[in-house]
């Protein structure tokens, strides 16, 4: 008999008991994953010996990667549904607005509208059949096999790019899958979700850990929406909406073709963008952007930038940091005594009213003398003298930029925003899509190492804050823009894979990263690696995170 504390409490356990087996019968289902030390695990993970003196804590929705366990067991339910009722069928899951997941038919000329009742009616039987989901190891031929009766060929040519021999699968009665995530230990621990028609596909939604464990009301978001669809659209276009299809271009097509044809993409899109604002610029007087971490803002407004010049309209740009109060004002405003406790991304941390008086004064053609944030001494200090005629555009860029409250001594019709972020609707298989804010951690990584000598450890711990901050300012927001422009470019996690994949394997399994390094390595490890950067433009927005921009200084 051995013994480990267990939530705080001491509990016997004997070697070969699974964590689930030690949590009573009343609390079991509360639970989704846990951390043995500092590696989570899975509840139906068995203990040894060497767990003996451990210290076991359980999590339930509150807690990120439990979040995403219970969303990755419900995506296999759902296919298990599918595969049950219509086993020819092939389904695609896509990360879409307002938090949820779609799930779309593959095969166009097949309508989902047939299938909707007895799918939904098939994960509730399912759910309530709380069918044990067993974890298997087998080898890469076994897999093979297994995949190829159950008609899963997209995970047959995933394979192919495997390099171990040992393959892991999921299985849950006589159904396999393997999702990239922890599971639940079986389908009933699926309490709470929604499933409705959404043309052409299927919406679903589940509880989300930043808010306790609620599922969000959905929000209609046309522009987010439409952006996405687009994705979707070039990706199958291109035939690079999955790592397969990306590998395969890079190896068929040739490695120089397929970034110049990636790059070409952005290039439309900037002069569709510039093409609206030409059309309004009568009106435009100011041009606000936004958008999360690693999205490429800097690199973007400087191409926009050059995009308008190109047509005859010369924006200046304002930087928002340079309005930034001292840390005792913001103290004074936030009604705290510890500088520990500043949240520097808060509105307030910015003096909006004299943003606002400058941006007013600018543009109906005042001379202005804007302030200049010193940022060793946490003063302000005196900036450019300007003033610009009607002709004259301002660009600013940050965080708040879309907020109404920052800018709202200028009418509405005189703003133009874009928002900016990496909108990819690419799958690793069809029942497993790619996250983009995974891809904005990744090329945060790459960035901090390259540029601020910080490793990825450093990078992902202080992540959660930076998604608090936009969830909080950002995402609210990002409906109001007039344009949204789609960072993403479907080769850039073959040029990220020199960069972190190696230093993400050097992250030690205590080390509490170890669990998105290992998240990410999962599906980086697949891409065909790009050495050759030559061929990327140097006003690439990938130049931003790996060096070598024309717009570096």
């Amino acid at each position: 008999m051995c013994e480990l504390l267990l939530n705080g409490v001491k509990t016997n356990f004997n070697p070969g008991n699974r964590v689930i087996d030690l949590i009573s019968d009343v609390d079991k289902k509360q639970y989704m994953i846990c951390k043995i030390n500092s590696s989570i695990k899975e509840l139906t993970y068995t203990l040894t010996k060497k767990q003996d003196g451990a210290n076991i804590t359980l999590y339930g929705l509150e807690n990120i990667e439990a979040g995403r366990a219970y969303e990755a067991t419900l995506r296999y339910i759902i296919a298990m549904a599918f595969y049950n009722l219509y086993p020819d069928v092939d389904i695609q899951f896509q990360y879409n607005v307002s938090r949820s997941i779609f799930c779309r038919i593959k095969n166009p000329k097949d309508r989902m509208s047939k299938y909707t009742d007895p799918i939904i009616n098939e994960v509730k039987r399912l759910i309530k059949l709380d069918l044990p989901i067993v974890r298997e190891t087998v080898s890469a031929e076994e897999a093979y096999n297994i995949y190829k009766k159950m008609h899963h060929n997209d995970k047959l040519d995933i394979l192919s790019y495997r390099a171990e021999q040992n393959v892991h699968l999921y299985h849950c009665a006589s159904y396999y899958d393997y999702l990239y995530s922890y599971m639940l230990p079986s389908t009933g621990f699926i309490k709470s979700y929604i499933i409705r028609p959404y043309s052409p596909g299927l919406i679903i939604q589940y509880p989300r850990y930043e808010l306790d464990a609620k599922i969000p009301p959905f929000v209609e978001e046309p522009m987010y929406s439409r952006t996405l669809k687009d994705a979707l659209i070039w990706g199958e276009a291109t035939d690079s909406n999955t790592i397969v299809g990306i590998n395969h271009k890079i190896e068929n097509d040739g490695i120089r073709d397929f970034i110049q044809t990636c790059e070409t993409r952005h290039n439309n899109m900037l002069a569709d963008l510039g093409k609206k604002i030409q059309e309004q610029i009568d009106e435009v007087r100011l041009i606000c952007i936004a958008g999360p971490s690693s999205s490429g803002k800097t690199t973007f407004c400087n191409r926009l930038r050059i995009e308008l010049m190109s047509r005859g309209i010369n924006p200046i740009m304002i930087s928002m940091d340079d309005y930034y109060l001292t840390k005792d004002e913001i103290m004074k405003i936030q009604n705290i005594s510890d500088k520990s406790q500043l949240d520097l991304e808060h509105i307030n941390c910015l003096d909006i009213e004299l943003f606002n008086k400058n941006l007013f004064d600018l543009i109906n053609g005042e001379e202005v003398t804007l302030p200049k944030y010193d940022f060793m001494t946490g003063e302000r200090i005196k900036g450019a003298t300007l003033k610009i005629d009607e002709h004259t555009p301002i660009m600013i860029e940050g965080i708040h930029a879309l907020n109404e409250k920052l800018t709202n001594s200028i009418p509405k019709h005189q703003k133009f925003k874009v928002y900016i972020a990496p909108q990819m609707q690419s799958n690793i298989d069809d029942h497993s899509p790619l996250s983009t804010t995974d891809l904005r951690l990744i090329r945060r990584i790459v960035r901090d190492m390259n540029f601020r000598n910080c490793p990825p450890t450093e990078t992902i711990t202080m992540w959660p804050s930076v998604r608090r901050g936009e969830f909080k300012w950002i995402y609210p927001n990002q409906e109001g823009a007039d344009f949204v422009f789609n960072s993403s470019l479907a080769y850039e996690l073959c040029i990220f894979k020199k960069y972190a994949l190696q230093e993400l394997r050097k992250i030690d399994a205590d080390d509490p990263n170890y669990v998105i390094a290992n998240r990410l390595i999962k599906y980086l490890k697949y891409f065909r690696q790009i050495d050759d950067e030559s061929s990327i433009p140097c006003n690439s927005l990938i130049r931003e995170f790996i060096g070598g921009s024309c717009f570096d200084v």
